[in-house]
């Protein structure tokens, strides 16, 4: 039986990833360093920054680093003072509710990040629960996140279901024990199965999704 709904925040709950791209983008071209699409996705998306940093500026000292990431997610929420949620996710937290499920955020995002887009989602109330990299002994991909999150929620690996939209992300929730759905706002479909999800859907209106939500083994 489903008793709990587990959400990544960085392109699960919002389109986020355009924004954090350009971000990223103007941050390395100051140290001389163009990146594209391809290059984002497969050395920054859904990773820590210190891990981030180090390997893409592996010149800078840990304190530097930290400087340049803070500045980079300072300028992240310039930014997005206007973000809104991905199609259909009201209706998946009014399901929720209606089955009285309990919910959480599972992210990577910086604390001030995590607090910001949930302010500005209008969705602070809704998720009670946000489980940060920082809250655990690692980030994802490693599965630590997750399995706090069951942990404080009081449910099984099996008990729960996940939302993430990059193959890091995926690979924490499925090393989890967590069915886990691929969301393909940022990275190709395949990449997303090949992660581990057993279905990805482009966003929450998509009727294979409903129709898993509302089949008897789910809902009961």
């Amino acid at each position: 039986m489903l008793a709990a709904i587990l959400f990544d925040l960085d392109g699960t709950l919002a389109n986020t990833d355009p924004i954090h791209f350009l971000t990223w983008q103007e941050l390395l071209r100051t140290y001389d360093l163009e990146i594209d699409q391809a290059f984002y996705k497969s050395r920054i998306s859904g990773r820590l920054n210190p891990v981030i940093v180090q390997d893409i500026l592996p010149h800078l000292t840990a304190s530097e680093g930290k400087r340049v990431a803070d500045e980079k997610e300072a300028h992240f929420r310039r930014l997005a003072t206007e973000l809104e949620c991905l199609p259909g996710l009201a209706d998946v937290i009014a399901w929720i509710e209606e089955c009285r499920l309990q919910r959480a955020i599972v992210t990577n995002a910086p604390r001030a990040n995590a607090e910001f887009m949930l302010e500005v989602l209008g969705l602070i109330d809704i998720f009670p629960q946000v489980i940060l990299a920082e809250d655990g002994p690692a980030g994802k991909p490693d599965p630590a996140p997750y399995l706090l999150a069951l942990s404080r929620l009081g449910v099984k690996p099996e008990e729960a279901l996940a939302f993430e939209d990059s193959p890091s992300g995926i690979r924490s929730a499925v090393a989890a024990g967590i069915y886990t759905i691929g969301i393909a706002s940022t990275h190709p479909p395949q990449n997303l199965f090949d992660a581990g999800a057993t279905m990805v859907i482009p966003d929450f209106t998509d009727s294979q999704l409903w129709s898993f939500l509302r089949s008897s083994e789910i809902a009961g």
